[in-house]
């Protein structure tokens, strides 16, 4: 049965796209067909950080009734699925969120997961994709400002019977300067379920339009989405040995016992 997904900040700024992206890869990776959905009708971003901006078909076409959503869904080299939406303003204007649910919910039985891309805020645009899904993941920084509009979005999100997953803590720098962890549970009343520390590798990944997941696999941000995947998927993750790690490791090995 299809997963449906929301990824939801009541804040703009905190990552909420680049983590649908990191994420999406980062279960296509672990063995689940995925598809990620740029429900940000206004400021969409999803195509553009991965190379493809301007597509035949798209959401806003889907919800303009010209196609259905099957024939929006584009397929990146990572394998992961990706439903794009206009960056045009024509489109914008002649496009209407209403229909998100029913659109969204015509990708059921295609895939495994759908990660539903929502608009910042908690405007229309924002809710009516919070209606498209079952399960929601809150995405905020640790910071007050981020911090509280996380704590509207969750009550939002339970208001709608949604099931609130837990927290992803993105664009983590200094314990020091921040909120603590302690702090942002008791205030949300929700589990931080993976910290995600700031790391050049994202904005690397970006530039390339890639997904940090197979630019630079071995990365703080990298291994962070890769066992976010696994904990939704109730694995446990362990990052496995590249041949010259494991050559490494055995020599070592060796050494020890006085064979080598």
């Amino acid at each position: 049965m299809t997963r449906f997904i929301a990824l939801i900040s009541g804040k703009g700024g905190v990552g909420k796209s680049s983590s649908a992206i990191a994420l999406g890869t980062a279960l296509n990776y672990l063995g689940k067909d995925t598809t990620i959905v740029d429900a940000n009708l206004t400021t969409p971003n999803i195509g553009i950080y991965l190379g493809a901006p301007v597509v035949p078909i798209h959401l806003h076409h889907v919800l303009q009734n010209k196609n259905h959503i099957s024939e929006a869904v584009y397929m990146h080299p990572s394998g992961t699925k990706i439903v794009p939406a206009s960056i045009s303003i024509d489109d914008l204007k002649k496009t209407k969120s209403d229909n998100l649910k029913n659109a969204i919910k015509g990708l059921t039985g295609t895939t495994d997961i759908v990660l539903v891309d929502c608009a910042a805020g908690l405007g229309k645009e924002a809710l009516d994709a919070l209606e498209s899904v079952n399960e929601v993941l809150i995405i905020t920084n640790p910071e007050m400002p981020a911090v509280a509009d996380a704590l509207k979005t969750i009550k939002l999100a339970e208001e709608l019977n949604k099931k609130v997953l837990g927290v992803v803590l993105t664009k983590t720098k200094d314990a020091k300067l921040e909120m603590s962890i302690s702090n942002i549970e008791s205030l949300l009343e929700k589990k931080i379920i993976s910290i995600i520390p700031e790391d050049k590798a994202m904005k690397e990944a970006l530039m390339r339009k890639e997904s940090v997941i197979y630019t630079n696999p071995k990365s703080g941000a990298a291994i962070s989405y890769k066992q976010l995947a696994a904990f939704l998927l109730k694995r446990k993750y362990e990052e496995p040995f590249e041949e010259s790690e494991k050559e490494h490791f055995f020599t070592r090995l060796l050494k020890l016992i006085g064979v080598h």
